[in-house]
């Protein structure tokens, strides 16, 4: 699920020691560089050396050297380079397995092929690059010749031979700026550095004995939240208390009443695998079906105005007014979570843009979350629209959102059984 785009870091002297960190990564990756070769430390056991070329280095060194390849062949064709392939081969060091899959890991983010030649000569390599049946792209020898056992090192070929020193120091040099950009960002992501944004609001969390409990501990009580009063958080095949299932009455009603007598702003009612979710207002009004597909539809048309909503054929008449009003286009479709999805990715596919799909039964999939139902995904977006909605100086809650909303005195789901004969 794709992280929340807006925190903060607390402090300038948080940024400056990140910097500082990432400006010595940075030298330590282009210390690596020998020449026209790239070496290094590989294993603990040489005095007075530590590792220094270590699997993080060495993947985003092969990153590196993959886009410089693919950089290369456009240059030269003129058009995208699609299908680059680069063949890597290793001499018998201890070190080579590991490092190995640092290679291949750095070469696929960057784009390219990689296959693997396992022990190889250095000659072997430049050769792979221009017979056949192989004619590699480009080839990665890993080697530190006659170096110690503890060393390690990487020769590039291409085509047209052995890299030069000058570009080698190009591959290392982007390749120490990738990596003090991803230590970065892996130093602002540590929750020290942090704002809490829920702070203040109390959420509670009704996972029902399945897998959603993560979401108070890991998402919710990290940001600020306080989820005092959650229930079923611990996983429990039995399902001891209720079915974990957003349209099922008891969890419904059990999680309004620890709303009400929590004084929260928000309930969540997850289903097992939490694909499904739905919600409780801070009035102990549940969300889920139809006011769960208009308050999603809500958010969403704020978003992108004008876009289609699918859903299933069960969705009321109610429900495409209030989402004709608000600028929308509804699409009502067959029965069933996944032709609900479909018919959004196809309609998206064909120009006529889609951002939510969902099913009455709670199964929601947003073209922003590359069209996955995902009901935890779903949660934060309304988590968000709750804290933007109080930044904003509100004080109601989430339900307002969908106080327009025409609901029938009552409404009763009837399944029938058809017998047909063949």
């Amino acid at each position: 699920m794709p992280a929340p785009k807006a925190t903060g870091i607390k402090s300038s002297s948080t940024t400056n020691y990140n910097e500082a960190v990432s400006d010595e990564e940075m030298d330590k990756i282009r210390r690596l560089q020998n020449g026209s070769d790239v070496r290094g430390v590989a294993m603990e056991g040489e005095k007075g050396r530590t590792v220094d070329l270590s699997p993080p280095a060495v993947e985003a060194i092969a990153e590196s050297f993959g886009e410089w390849v693919i950089n290369g062949l456009e240059k030269e064709k003129g058009r995208v380079a699609a299908n680059v392939r680069v063949s890597l081969g290793r001499d018998p060091r201890l070190s080579g397995a590991s490092l190995s899959v640092a290679v291949f890991s750095g070469l696929v983010r960057a784009g390219c092929l990689a296959f693997d030649m396992g022990l190889a000569t250095t000659p072997a390599c430049f050769m792979s690059t221009l017979l056949p049946p192989f004619s590699f792209d480009a080839s990665i020898m890993m080697t530190a010749s006659h170096l110690p056992y503890t060393r390690n090192g990487l020769k590039f070929f291409t085509r047209g031979g052995g890299l030069t020193s000058p570009e080698v120091e190009e591959i290392c040099d982007k390749a120490a700026r990738n990596i003090s950009g991803n230590i970065i960002k892996e130093r602002v992501n540590h929750p020290l550095h942090y704002d809490t944004p829920l702070k203040g609001f109390q959420i509670i969390v009704n996972a029902g004995n399945g897998s959603g409990g993560f979401f108070t501990w890991d998402v919710l009580d990290k940001l600020g939240a306080e989820t005092f009063g959650s229930l079923h958080l611990n996983p429990d095949g039995r399902f001891p208390n209720h079915i974990p299932n957003p349209e099922d009455k008891i969890a419904m009603a059990l999680s309004r009443a620890a709303v009400l007598e929590n004084s929260a702003d928000l309930g969540i009612v997850f289903d097992t695998d939490v694909d499904r979710s739905g919600v409780v207002d801070k009035e102990g009004n549940p969300i889920n079906g139809d006011r769960l597909i208009a308050l999603m539809s809500a958010i969403v048309l704020r978003e992108h105005p004008g876009t289609t909503i699918v859903t299933d054929a069960r969705a009321s008449m109610a429900l495409t007014r209030f989402i004709v009003d608000r600028g929308g286009q509804h699409c009502l479709y067959r029965v069933g979570y996944r032709n609900v999805i479909d018919k959004g990715v196809r309609l998206d596919k064909n120009g006529v843009e889609t951002h939510l799909m969902m099913e009455t039964s709670g199964h929601g999939a947003l073209k922003e979350n590359y069209f996955l139902d995902d009901g935890a995904y779903m949660v934060v977006k309304i988590i968000i629209e709750m804290v933007r909605m109080k930044l904003a100086g509100s004080d109601e809650g989430i339900g307002s959102l969908i106080k327009d909303l025409e609901e029938p005195l009552e409404s009763v789901e009837l399944r029938m059984n058809i017998i047909s004969e063949p």
